[in-house]
Formats: C-alpha cells, sequence, structure tokens
C-alpha cells in the first residue's frame, strides 16, 4: 500500500471497520536474518510438516498460509503443535486437524 497525495475524504459515520488486504509478513528482522525461505505469495514457506527451511524452525497461521480467518490460525496452530510433538519427542497423541 501506498498513500496518495491529495487523496484524503471526510465521511461522517458512527462505526468505521476497515478490511484491507494485508500481503505477506514482514521479511525484515527474524524472517531475514535467519533465512528461512519464503513461498511465491511471500509468506514463510514449509514442508508438509511445516518446518521451514530453517530446521527446528516451524511456521503456522498467517505466517505460513496468508491473513485468513482467525479459525484457520487456530487449526494452523494445533497441526503444527503435532508436529513439532512429534518432532521433539518421536511420537505424538495430538490431534492432526
Amino acid at each position: 500500500m501506498k498513500e496518495v497525495p491529495g487523496s484524503e475524504f471526510i465521511i461522517d459515520a458512527d462505526l468505521v471497520i476497515l478490511a484491507i488486504g494485508f500481503l505477506h509478513p514482514k521479511h525484515e528482522g527474524l524472517i531475514k536474518d535467519m533465512g528461512v525461505s519464503l513461498d511465491q505469495k511471500g509468506n514463510v514457506g514449509t514442508d508438509p510438516s511445516y518446518m521451514t527451511s530453517v530446521k527446528k524452525v516451524f511456521s503456522a497461521g498467517d505466517m505460513r498460509r496468508g491473513q485468513s480467518l482467525i479459525v484457520w490460525a487456530i487449526s494452523e496452530g494445533r497441526t503444527a503443535a503435532h508436529y513439532i510433538d512429534k518432532f521433539l519427542m518421536g511420537s505424538t497423541n495430538l490431534p492432526k486437524i
């Protein structure tokens, strides 16, 4: 997104909800510093077990699939927990959703 000079306007309203389609997570900082691979959309890339290109680093939710519904983030977090537990313990009893 970028600001367009002279495009400002005022609308009287009691409530304003902004629905702005965000892009991928910011690459500056930890993602760039760790050298994590990105997918074609600029999100953190993972293998089927949610591990990134950096061994022992996992990703889920908005970082992995892009901004979406909170239910997807919850599901992704639970699935990532399954794979992280399996990676750390060798097996898991956690459900894979």
